[in-house]
Order: structure tokens, then C-alpha cells, then sequence
């Protein structure tokens, strides 16, 4: 007989137990979760209404928005919940589902972004190509593929891990489920399933980094082949948002993934996690905006139209 009990509910620690702490990332996270959805249903909005945004590169944007909308309410939403409550506990299928939603938006948040340093290197380089490269139908096709790839990428680790036993510690080291802390407290080995989840993890960033290196590689060669400093301004100033989010997207996340030996790794690690799942989705949107013209034009024509409107 297993000397263990069957876990049914799981308890998230707190990033910290100073209530005055508390109170202050509370209203951070409040802040930043408003923004978040604030500036990627703008973005949304934009991208669908506008007849001058039906091009590749904003509906990847469009996309790009949905997945950081989605990523944020995956785990946001429940945390001010449990802090604004002191209710910690979140059921075994609720946190199953908490991991699946985290790694398949994750994974397919970095193909996308791959995808739209593809869709820049086409732009630039091929550009008397580009529409019959980057038609609607490949398009559609290239973001099915994401979406499937990351399907595959969560489906053999969550079956296998579903059926593990848990020891009577139910209490989860993070502020959400996450796999490798979730892992932590299995009775049974979980070395398969951590090399399985680490194995994906890394061939993702890997694959997907290497992608966008090379696009972007060919996008300086060409730009600095530009015979007008005007022309490499604006041909750089086009892909600056997007070089700026890569950064910040690959750079918090392989920080995440890195085992560090001292004894903050793991609190700062959850640092980290909640600066990917809140701040990098709130600013993401205004990076996009402050720096391209178009959606900047859209906007104001959009807000023309609402307070004409509410004039008549």
C-alpha cells in the first residue's frame, strides 16, 4: 500500500507574506492586468476594423495580441483573486488546465513571433514577392501551424502527468501551476516527464530563436545595402517593435528556464515568471503603437469616428 493520500487541491504560495508587500504588488498587478487588456483589445479592435491594417504583418499583430490577452488571463485574473481573498487553493483539474493553457499559449506565442520576423524578412528583402509570398491563404496556414505544434508539444507531457500520484505536501513553491513546481511535490519519478518537458522547452526557444536570427540576419544585410540613410531609418524603424518584444520575450523566458544554485534562484525565478505573464503582455501593445504610424492613424481615425458619433 502507498503510504500517501490522493492530493485534490493544490495551494500556490504567495511572492511574499509582508502584507504591505502585498498590497503594493496587488496594485501592481492590478494596473498592469487593465493595461494588458486595455492595449491588446485596442489592438484586436484595430486590426479588425481598419480597412489599412489588412495586411500579414497586423494580423499576425492581431494574433500576437489574442495570445498575451489569453496568457495574462491564464494566470492574473486568479492570483488578484486569491490575494484579494486569502484563498489559495485551486482544484487538481484547475491547475491541469492552468499548465496546459501556460505552455501551449507560451509555445505558440514563440512560433508567432518567428513567424513575424519571417514575414519582415519577406517584406524587406523579397519585397516586389512579398504579396504573393504572404498571401492569406499561407498566412492561415502558418498560424494553424502553430497552433499545432504547440498542441504536440504539451499533449504526450500532460497525459503522462496527469496520472501521477502526489505526495500529502500540496503546497505549490510559485504563484501559480506551473510543470516544474507542480513536479516538485509528485511522489512518484518524474525524470522522464522533466527531460520530456525540458527537451520541448529548449528545442522551442532553440528552433524558434534560430528562425528568427536568420530572418532578421538577411533583414540588416539588406537594409545596410540601402543606398538612402533614409531608407535604412525607416526600413529599421519597421522592425524595431518587434526586435524590442523578441527581447524581452526570449531574454525573461530562458532566464526562467536556467537553474540557478544559489538560494534566491527560486524566488527570482518567480519574479521573472510573473514580469513574462503581466508586464511583458501590458507593454507589448504600446510598444507596437508608439512606434508604427499606422496604427497610431488608426487609432485617431477610430476615435474621430466614436465622438462623431456620440455627437449626432
Amino acid at each position: 500500500m502507498q503510504n500517501h493520500t490522493r492530493i485534490t487541491l493544490f495551494i500556490p504560495r504567495e511572492l511574499t507574506d509582508d502584507p504591505q508587500l502585498q498590497i503594493l504588488i496587488f496594485i501592481f498587478l492590478f494596473l498592469s492586468y487593465m493595461l494588458s487588456v486595455i492595449g491588446n483589445l485596442t489592438i484586436i479592435t484595430l486590426t479588425l476594423l481598419d480597412p489599412h491594417l489588412k495586411t500579414p504583418k497586423y494580423f499576425f499583430l492581431q494574433n500576437l495580441s489574442f495570445l498575451e490577452f489569453s496568457i495574462t488571463n491564464t494566470y492574473i485574473p486568479k492570483y488578484l483573486y486569491s490575494m484579494s481573498t486569502g484563498d489559495n487553493t485551486t482544484s487538481r483539474n484547475a491547475c491541469f488546465t492552468q499548465i496546459f493553457f501556460g505552455i501551449i499559449l507560451g509555445a505558440i506565442d514563440f512560433f508567432l513571433l518567428a513567424i513575424m520576423s519571417y514575414d519582415r524578412y519577406v517584406a524587406i528583402c523579397k519585397p516586389l514577392h512579398y504579396t504573393g509570398i504572404m498571401n492569406n491563404r499561407v498566412c492561415n496556414q502558418l498560424l494553424l501551424g502553430c497552433c499545432l505544434t504547440g498542441l504536440r508539444i504539451i499533449s504526450l507531457p500532460l497525459s503522462l502527468a496527469v496520472q501521477l500520484e502526489f505526495c500529502d505536501s500540496s503546497v505549490i513553491d510559485h504563484f501559480g501551476c506551473d510543470a516544474f513546481p507542480v513536479l516538485e511535490i509528485v511522489c512518484s519519478d518524474t525524470t522522464l516527464i522533466e527531460k520530456m518537458v525540458l527537451f520541448f522547452a529548449v528545442c522551442t526557444l532553440i528552433v524558434t530563436l534560430l528562425l528568427v536570427f536568420l530572418s532578421y540576419g538577411y533583414v540588416i544585410r539588406t537594409i545596410l545595402r540601402f543606398p538612402s540613410v533614409q531608407q535604412r531609418k525607416k526600413a529599421f524603424s519597421t522592425c524595431s517593435s518587434h526586435i524590442i518584444v523578441v527581447s524581452m520575450s526570449y531574454g525573461s523566458c530562458i532566464f526562467q528556464y536556467i537553474k540557478l544554485s544559489t538560494t534566491d534562484g527560486v524566488p527570482l525565478n518567480k519574479v521573472v515568471a510573473m514580469f513574462t505573464v503581466s508586464v511583458i503582455p501590458s507593454v507589448n501593445p504600446f510598444i507596437y503603437t508608439l512606434r508604427n504610424q499606422q496604427v497610431i492613424q488608426a487609432l485617431k481615425d477610430s476615435v474621430k469616428r466614436i465622438t462623431f458619433f456620440f455627437k449626432q
